[in-house]
């Protein structure tokens, strides 16, 4: 015959279970403690190797580049850029690009004018246009070319742009050529 329980007995197992359970939530609580820790170390490494990046980008910006650098001939295609630097922060820039058609024809495009430079980032606003801006990065060798506006805005024939990167071809002052004779 099975003894019966106790009062007492039930209690205990209660209190027991209720032991075991709040264990179990505690232990739930610690794991969801150390995730969210784990997540919000990841976000923060993240952040400082974001914000590190762009500390790198704005050092690569501030890197000052020298007349010696800069003067020269850049070829990207048939593209050409020719730049002089005239001191206290000014370039003297030409830009000569084509396009060449299905039709074995071809488009030009023209600019010249004079650019500001802030390290080694040039901007270049083309001689009477409005909404272009030709931005130039120098690199040893070489020269990255970014245009905003399109071809007609400016002033360039049909598809011809002046986006690219450049290589270095000639070292020292260019000679600016008159596109026009």
């Amino acid at each position: 015959m099975e003894k019966p329980i106790a009062i007492e007995d039930l209690l205990w197992y209660r209190v027991s279970a209720h032991s075991i359970q709040m264990g179990l939530a505690d232990q739930i609580k610690t794991m969801s403690i150390i995730i969210k820790r784990s997540v919000m170390a990841v976000f923060c490494f993240a952040a400082m190797g974001w914000a590190l990046s762009s500390q790198t980008v704005r050092a690569q910006n501030a890197r000052v580049v020298t007349a010696a650098q800069a003067n020269g001939v850049y070829k990207y295609y048939d593209n050409e850029f020719r730049i002089l630097a005239l001191g206290h922060n000014k370039l003297k820039v030409q830009f000569d690009g084509v396009y060449h058609t299905l039709a074995k024809s071809v488009n030009i495009g023209y600019a010249g004018g004079e650019a500001t430079i802030d390290g080694n980032v040039a901007t270049f606003i083309p001689e009477d246009t409005q909404g272009c801006k030709i931005t130039m990065t120098f690199l040893p060798g070489k020269l990255v070319v970014k245009q905003d506006g399109d071809d007609a805005t400016c002033g360039f024939g049909h598809n011809v742009y002046s986006t690219g990167t450049y290589k270095k071809i000639r070292s020292g002052k260019p000679k600016f050529e008159n596109p026009f004779k």
